[in-house]
């Protein structure tokens, strides 16, 4: 099987593998204790936090572990607009934020507050002069902007948003889940999220910094642990795995990147080229270098995701993360593009140039049948 989906989640690092095995003996004990063993937890999840700190642009202080990227992003977005009651009641979002994003401000909205939502083109890059417009307007209590779309791929004009956020004196909430590890952190964030499995860490840790003087209050029960962000036990040696794969994968970034971006940019030639009726969807240039998305029209993507399936390839729709609701991508449906017979592929570490040939290969054919059973020639 060629694994074709590190946009949902990464194999685990080798580098995250280690770590975690020596964590689970080392760092088992409870850091809130005062005894030896829980002394040892404390310093491998304070050391754990620096790395993770110094990786991201953040102080050591400024850093929570949440038990997801999904809590992070809702205790992001929760937390600043709590702590922001009184600046205004508006949260502003892009139309291709993360469906986390968007459930929490449909919390904030059932909390007697607004939700403006600012559009994409059609390559699901945001209006960066419409964004900094619904900033500046009067009421404006929270920004978020994703450093990278999670569906197609496409880079987002952060630092330019967060050159008007600080103009108009509003925090910037920056969703990392995509682009951590992977490419360098942008400036100018006020709150950052991230997620571990995405980059090759265990699954249930995410990230959540908050940049000192940013006025935040938990939306929970308040907790003592992590800072009173983050409600729960730390799973420590799960932060200590994620904190070495976040280093690993930060230092091979520049040469990896390089080799994904080519082998994404001849699927993004190729396809098209040997499918007809595609639409290959995101920015051509300002993009991730591990995602590609296309569209094949009179194909639906479950039928092809089930048929790359037997031939051997786990590979996504773009819609993945409402898949299970039935409803169409809304971040297609934003840019205004096919959202129907979408496949999202996105490359792994490590995946080798014959897992993209062979898949270039059977997705004519494959296409061609599914058409072909519908009566489409």
């Amino acid at each position: 099987m060629a694994y074709l989906d590190a946009a949902s989640t990464e194999p685990l690092h080798p580098a995250a593998r280690d770590a975690l095995l020596t964590a689970i003996d080392a760092g088992w004990a409870d850091p809130a204790r005062l005894y030896g063993a829980a002394r040892r937890a404390q310093m491998l999840l304070e050391r754990a936090r620096a790395e993770v700190a110094e990786l991201i642009g953040a102080r050591a202080d400024e850093v929570s572990f949440t038990s997801s990227g999904t809590q992070a992003v809702h205790l992001g977005v929760l937390g600043t607009l709590a702590g922001r009651r009184r600046a205004g009641r508006r949260l502003v979002a892009s139309a291709v934020e993360h469906s986390s994003v968007l459930h929490a401000g449909q919390v904030h909205e059932r909390d007697g507050g607004e939700v403006e939502i600012v559009g994409v083109g059609r390559t699901g890059r945001v209006d960066a002069e419409a964004f900094a417009a619904a900033v500046a307007r009067p009421g404006a209590a929270l920004a978020c902007l994703q450093t990278a779309n999670h569906e197609v791929g496409t880079l987002q004009p952060v630092e330019e948003a967060a050159r008007a956020c600080q103009e108009a004196g509003v925090p910037l909430l920056a969703d990392a889940a995509q682009s951590a590890g992977r490419l360098p952190v942008p400036g100018g964030w006020s709150v950052l999220t991230a997620s571990a499995h995405k980059w090759g860490g265990p699954a249930g840790v995410g990230v959540l910094a908050v940049r000192k003087g940013v006025r935040w209050r938990s939306p929970l029960p308040e907790d003592e642990r992590e800072r009173r962000r983050v409600p729960g036990f730390e799973n420590v040696p799960a932060i200590v795995a994620a904190a070495a794969a976040l280093r690993a994968r930060s230092a091979e970034a520049e040469a990896e990147g390089r080799r994904l971006s080519a082998l994404t940019a001849r699927i993004r030639a190729e396809v098209p080229r040997l499918v007809p009726d595609v639409e290959v969807v995101g920015d051509p240039d300002l993009r991730l270098p591990h995602i590609v998305t296309f569209s094949c029209l009179y194909v639906e993507g479950e039928a092809l995701l089930t048929e790359l399936d037997k031939a051997g390839f786990a590979v996504s729709s773009g819609s993945s993360c409402t898949a299970s609701t039935l409803r169409p991508s809304h971040v297609l449906e934003a840019m205004g593009v096919l959202t129907h017979g979408n496949v999202r592929v996105s490359l792994p570490r490590g995946v080798s140039e014959d897992d993209v040939d062979r898949f270039l290969a059977v997705l004519p054919g494959i296409v061609r049948r599914i058409r072909s059973s519908l009566g489409v020639r």
